[in-house]
């Protein structure tokens, strides 16, 4: 079981350097549209940038598709963080400033079940799928849905060749009205399902589920790797760049061990 724990706050140096350099600057509004993986950590972090920087952030959250929709289609957006393979795809199209990127986060997925069942062996890839097997239902993002969780897993099934069996098991889940992006564990907490597949930092907001554990790095997928980048349409490419430089440092670090990301 993967405990989740409280991010204390610090003020790290690289950021206080930032900061003195911006001294006397007019502060700015960024707005940032972040996937729902890095949900979790971002709220947790947004807060101390602000203090430390005066500047101010405007957050919307989304799948990895709809982020990668809302650069092609809205304006004003300063900061946007999604999955690398997305990201590199938008600088090719010259919607991302290639110097501008930086990769943050990797985000395993994990299983989760509901709080005081029976934790399931996902110590193997055969271990995983017999666990899948054996489950009544199995609930994960709708890869309709663009959400990058859903379209790894959907493959990964297909690879160990159960997708045929499981079909009438599975629960695709789509975000709900008011919800930024899909929230797999509330389909566990209501018995629609007693597995679920999701980021543990996604997994890890929802009470009343256990998160067992990450599944076998062999079903893990690189394409789970978050970066962030600044449009070519910014107005603030510098506090851009600044925010940038804060989620990819040393102390945003700390904090995405926390909430179940790996670094880097």
């Amino acid at each position: 079981m993967i405990v989740v724990g409280k991010i204390t706050r610090w003020l790290g140096a690289g950021l206080v350097v930032a900061c003195a350099m911006q001294e006397g600057a007019q502060a700015a509004e960024l707005k940032v549209v972040c996937a729902g993986a890095m949900r979790a950590v971002l709220l947790q972090l947004a807060p101390e940038y602000e203090k430390a920087s005066g500047n101010k952030l405007t957050i919307e959250y989304a799948t990895a598709g709809g982020v990668e929709k809302k650069v092609l289609s809205e304006d004003g957006i300063d900061v946007a963080i999604l999955n690398k393979p997305r990201l590199d795809a938008l600088v090719k199209k010259a919607d991302i400033v290639g110097g501008s990127v930086a990769v943050l986060a990797r985000a395993p997925i994990g299983l989760a079940v509901k709080k005081g069942m029976p934790h399931p062996d996902i110590s193997s890839v055969d271990a995983v799928k017999k666990a899948l097997l054996n489950a009544s239902s199995i609930a994960y993002t709708d890869p309709a849905s663009g959400g990058t969780s859903g379209i790894t897993i959907a493959k990964e099934l297909e690879k160990l060749g159960i997708a045929t069996q499981l079909e009438k098991k599975i629960h695709l889940v789509s975000a709900m009205p008011g919800q930024a992006s899909p929230r797999v564990g509330d389909a566990i907490v209501s018995g629609e399902a007693d597995i679920g597949l999701q980021p543990i930092s996604e997994l890890a907001e929802v009470s009343g589920i256990e998160v067992v554990g990450p599944l076998p790095s062999e079903m893990q997928s690189p394409d789970l790797t978050y970066a962030a980048g600044s449009p070519a349409e910014s107005k603030q490419p510098v506090a851009a760049k600044g925010l940038i430089d804060f989620l990819s440092g040393p102390n945003a670090a700390a904090a995405y061990k926390i909430k179940g990301l790996t670094p880097g």
